[in-house]
């Protein structure tokens, strides 16, 4: 089954059409910078044009920067607040005519690793853990999701740990991969201590560059980079609007 597949990054718009089969990508990934400031109508005519740029009539999967229950935006940390309380999937659906299921962006990465990736044979509890403009997590309890923890915000010296240890962060303060994966160590290490869990799996921006700051890393719990890498956001959407489809049925 294909399903173009969006993942809305602080940074970056991308989307593929992707075989949910598989979890491969059958198109080239067509990326548009995010629009600043973020606003619903300034992204929603972003995802408009990435539905264009293939030609798409069907189902959308839409992985998004925030946490999402029943299609309703509820957080904003890096997208305007205007978005809070808005039905996202029906704005998209209004827009272009496609059904979309939302779902949160590294939930939707996390997916993809579980199913396909990373994460395929992992048991206990696997936590992902995205690191680009600020820290997304996705929870798992074997293959079973646990949707919408947002433990970029665990505090880590006095600030949120993704105000510390986020790439962005690495970027703007022209850290080294060294001093950024000692950061990173950290609060891998707090989550460590509070969730015990049986594997991370390093998603985002720095998945691709996991070899520059794995010496950095002294953890009990093993740490592997998503095998999907940048790709995973937008498999994991497209494979989440198939479940919440097949759900509907």
């Amino acid at each position: 089954m294909k399903i173009l597949g969006i993942d809305v990054g602080g940074s970056g718009i991308k989307g593929a059409i992707v075989d949910t089969e598989i979890g491969e990508l059958t198109t080239e990934r067509f990326r548009i910078p995010t629009p600043q400031p973020p606003t619903p109508e300034a992204m929603i005519q972003t995802i408009c044009e990435i539905i264009k740029h293939f030609e798409w009539h069907g189902q959308i999967g839409v992985g998004f920067p925030a946490a999402v229950r029943n299609e309703i935006i509820k957080t904003a940390s890096n997208i305007d607040k205007s978005w809070i309380g808005l039905n996202a999937a029906e704005k998209i659906k209004e827009a272009t005519g496609c059904n979309t299921h939302l779902v949160n962006d590294v939930d939707a990465a996390g997916l993809a690793e579980i199913k396909f990736g990373a994460g395929k044979s992992a048991e206990g509890v696997t936590i992902m853990v995205a690191a680009g403009t600020g820290i997304g997590t996705g929870l798992f309890i074997g293959s079973q999701l646990v949707p919408n923890t947002e433990l970029g915000f665990v505090w880590l010296n006095d600030m949120p740990g993704e105000h510390y240890a986020a790439n962005s962060v690495r970027e703007k303060e022209e850290l080294s991969w060294e001093d950024w994966g000692n950061r990173f160590n950290e609060y891998l290490k707090r989550l460590e201590s509070l969730f015990w869990p049986d594997l991370f799996i390093i998603g985002g921006g720095v998945s691709k560059h996991f070899d520059k700051y794995s010496a950095c890393l002294t953890l009990d719990t093993k740490a592997v980079p998503a095998q999907s890498k940048n790709h995973a956001g937008i498999i994991g959407a497209a494979l989440a609007a198939k479940q919440a489809g097949e759900q509907h049925q």
